[in-house]
């Protein structure tokens, strides 16, 4: 079984992280990733025992998946280390770092960078009313996100779209005082995490059996 953002129960308002990066994990891990467990590539506020549930959110995050007290034997993946901590009363978790299609942001990239800075995200989202005298992309298709972005200098971003503004050649800046060191963003393949996640997952796996 896969929850993911295909699911008639997920609607969000726009495109944000968790939907493009659900979009990443079901074509690029589950067809390649050997497991007999279920799939939860997004919030739903519903699961299934014996899972893989990625957990996407690193604000709020015991109030946003406490429903998981419901389910046994999970593996939890997370792509911040402080949030494995805040997680493992919840089942077994995993460090597995984000990572983007590097080849399909690169078509993005103008090699033009004439226009100074930009905030580059969810409108409102923490941190991003303190900016001033930039331009603020906001609550747009991620496709149109990547072409407008890819013009400017300096990007103000955090997670994927911190990543990928770097591939894009832009300078990212902080802005989310969770993340005052942007080099915290390291632009990885998923193609190339594909043995890396099926090798933490084995391990995983042998300390539940």
């Amino acid at each position: 079984m896969i929850i993911s953002h295909t699911n008639k129960k997920y609607n969000p308002p726009c495109e944000n992280g968790a939907n493009i990066y659900s979009q990443l994990i079901c074509k690029w891990f589950v067809p390649n990733i050997k497991t007999d467990r279920n799939w939860v590539t997004i919030n739903i506020g519903k699961a299934a025992d014996h899972s893989i549930v990625f957990i996407h959110s690193n604000i709020n995050t015991v109030k946003k998946y406490k429903f998981l007290e419901n389910y046994k034997d999970l593996i939890l993946v997370c792509s911040q280390k402080s949030t494995c901590r805040v997680v493992e009363n919840l089942g077994k978790t995993i460090y597995l770092p984000l990572s983007v299609d590097v080849d399909y942001i690169k078509q993005f990239d103008h090699h033009v960078h004439d226009r100074n800075a930009c905030y580059a995200g969810r409108r409102g989202k923490n941190g991003s009313a303190q900016l001033t005298n930039v331009d603020f992309l906001q609550d747009m298709p991620h496709e149109e996100l990547l072409w407008r972005m890819a013009y400017y200098k300096y990007v103000y971003a955090v997670g994927l779209t911190a990543i990928e503004a770097k591939i894009l050649g832009c300078n990212v800046l902080p802005y989310d005082s969770r993340f005052p060191d942007p080099s915290v963003w390291v632009v990885r393949d998923i193609k190339q995490m594909i043995p890396e996640f099926q090798k933490v997952l084995d391990e995983t796996e042998s300390m539940i059996q």
